[in-house]
């Protein structure tokens, strides 16, 4: 497992322990994950979203510009654990 994504399952842990780190996030991700060290890279937009019971998210990821059309139908998307883990921004 790579760094980033190790950062974001301690991230999770620690929304599921603390439930104020958890409200922060929701509230202001950029800043949250600065103060953890974890910078987003520029122009970047992160959105934070929580899924319930009764409410899940549905993430469809951009669509890969290196992959011929054929490829993607057996590629699946994880959203930001995807993200993180193909990009230095939590370096």
């Amino acid at each position: 497992m790579n760094d980033q994504a190790k950062q974001y399952q301690q991230l999770i842990a620690k929304c599921w322990a603390d439930d104020t780190f958890k409200q922060r996030l929701l509230a202001d991700p950029a800043g949250t994950l600065a103060a953890e060290g974890m910078a987003l890279p520029e122009g970047v937009t992160l959105r934070v979203m929580e899924n319930t019971a009764q409410a899940v998210t549905l993430v469809i990821p951009a669509r890969p510009t290196e992959l011929m059309d054929e490829a993607l139908a057996g590629v699946g998307g994880g959203g930001l654990r995807d993200w993180c883990a193909n990009s230095d921004s939590f370096a």
